[in-house]
C-alpha cells in the first residue's frame, strides 16, 4: 500500500483522534484503505546499538553526561560456535570478526542503548552524509543547558546553537540541538516527544 503526501494529513487526523480502526476509508475518489493495517500493529522501540572507540569512557560519557542507567557493564565477547551467542555474533558480524566489548544501558523510558568496542575498528566517526543508513538518534530531555554542559565535560560535542521549530509562534515552543558522543556519533536532543513536535505541522 502506498500514502500518498495528499492523503497522509488525513490519515494522520483520523488516527490522531482515534478513528484508527475505521475500516474502508475513502481517502479520495480512486483509493480506499484499511487504516487498521496501518495503525494497530503492535510496533515499538526497543534498543539502538552503537559503535565506540573505548568501552570505558563510552559507559562513562552515557551515563555521567546523559544519564541512562546500565543493565549490563563492559562484557567481553569472543568469536566461538560453541554457544548461541556465539553463533549468533558470526551470523551478524560474520567470520573473524576477533570479538568486541558490549554494554547495554537503557533511558529512562526504558529503551535500550547497545555500545559496541570491536576490537578492529576506527577510533572516530566521520559522519558521511552522502551515505545511506541511520546518521543519529534523538534523546528527549528539558535540561538543554544541563545535559550540554555535561557533553562537553566528558568529551563530547556541541555541534550548534539551541534551536526552536517556530521562533515566531510562542504556542510552539518544540526545540532541539545536535550534539557529539567522544566518538563523533550524532546525537540529537528534543524537548518535547516526537508527535508533539510535528503534529501540529500537518494538521
Amino acid at each position: 500500500m502506498i500514502i500518498s503526501s495528499n492523503n497522509y494529513n488525513s490519515l494522520y487526523s483520523l488516527h490522531r483522534n482515534g478513528l484508527s480502526n475505521q475500516r474502508d476509508l475513502l481517502i479520495d475518489t480512486n483509493q480506499r484503505i484499511e487504516l487498521t493495517s496501518v495503525w494497530s500493529r503492535t510496533m515499538k522501540m526497543n534498543h539502538v546499538g552503537i559503535m565506540v572507540g573505548n568501552m570505558d569512557k563510552a559507559v562513562e560519557f552515557y551515563t555521567h553526561a546523559l544519564g541512562l542507567r546500565v543493565v549490563m557493564n563492559n562484557t567481553k565477547v569472543v568469536e566461538e560456535r560453541e554457544s548461541a551467542i556465539g553463533r549468533m555474533c558470526i551470523a551478524v558480524f560474520g567470520e573473524g570478526f576477533k570479538g568486541f566489548n558490549i554494554a547495554h544501558l537503557v533511558t529512562t523510558d526504558g529503551i535500550g542503548v547497545e555500545l559496541f568496542e570491536m576490537k578492529e575498528r576506527q577510533e572516530r566517526h566521520v559522519v558521511d552524509f552522502s551515505r545511506l543508513g541511520i546518521f543519529h538518534f534523538c534523546l528527549q530531555t528539558d535540561d538543554f543547558e544541563g545535559v550540554i554542559k555535561r557533553t562537553e565535560e566528558f568529551g563530547g560535542k556541541v555541534r550548534m546553537d539551541i534551536m526552536r521549530y517556530h521562533p515566531e509562534d510562542d504556542s510552539k515552543p518544540a526545540k532541539m540541538v545536535y550534539l557529539e558522543d567522544p566518538f563523533g556519533n550524532l546525537f540529537e536532543l528534543y524537548s518535547h516527544t516526537y508527535e508533539e513536535t510535528y503534529a501540529s505541522d500537518y494538521e
